[in-house]
């Protein structure tokens, strides 16, 4: 009989794995690309609005998933979408009040974020069905695929356009970080278009071709685990 213990890391491995890497609701789902795209223009931004989702995931999750025994099946959806309503409300009012400049970069991608459709679709099909230890565990890591994917995303657009790294992070973590900025050298000219939409889904194109060749590259089969069939000639 195998270690309960055990086989619980094992179930929250197999949903890290998944939120980070398999089924990343940036890079797999192909979900809430919206705002993705639209506020990636530095890593800050990126960082900022990461958060945000995920804190609006957990939230949700842990709702969905303690109540789920006692919503009918017929009134699930709207019950869901009130609890996310009701979540990102209490974020955009917590970073208007503590977070007010960065707060008025992100604007209306904030509130937006009830219509990400990556948090409606694991409050339905993993935090309606699954207990409360397990919906947390797949918010948080879910929450961190798609929040590393924004600071990735927001750092090669930043770097490029910009020439910079880190620039305003001061906006979330105070004055400690205001010369936390990174410089490329003067003689970088900057490329505009990265900065710009069409950037935007370049960048996330190549990150994603990126993604699809390390997993090639990882079920390819080595030439050592190839069975070698001989075949010796009767003469």
């Amino acid at each position: 009989m195998s270690n309960p213990w055990q086989q619980k890391i094992t179930e929250y491995q197999d949903i890290a794995q998944k939120g980070l890497w398999n089924n990343n609701q940036a890079l797999v789902a192909l979900l809430g690309l919206c705002p993705l795209l639209a506020v990636t223009n530095n890593s800050v931004n990126g960082l900022g609005l990461g958060l945000a989702t995920m804190a609006v995931l957990l939230t949700s999750n842990i709702l969905v998933s303690l109540i789920r025994h006692y919503v009918p099946s017929e009134i699930r959806i709207p019950v869901f979408i009130a609890i996310i309503a009701c979540a990102v409300t209490v974020i955009d009012m917590l970073m208007h009040a503590y977070f007010y400049t960065l707060h008025g970069i992100l604007g209306i991608f904030i509130p937006l974020i009830v219509t990400n459709c990556a948090i409606l679709a694991r409050a339905e099909a993993f935090a309606s069905k699954n207990p409360l230890d397990k919906s947390i565990v797949d918010a948080l890591f879910i929450g961190l695929g798609f929040t590393l994917v924004l600071i990735l995303l927001g750092a090669v657009r930043e770097i490029i356009g910009n020439g910079t790294l880190f620039d305003q992070a001061d906006l979330i973590f105070g004055e400690i970080a205001q010369n936390w900025t990174l410089y490329l050298p003067d003689s970088y000219n900057p490329v505009l278009l990265a900065i710009l939409p069409p950037g935007a889904f370049i960048a996330l194109g190549l990150i994603i071709a990126l993604k699809n060749l390390i997993d090639q590259k990882i079920k390819k089969p080595s030439l050592s685990s190839i069975p070698v069939e001989i075949k010796v000639a009767n003469h």
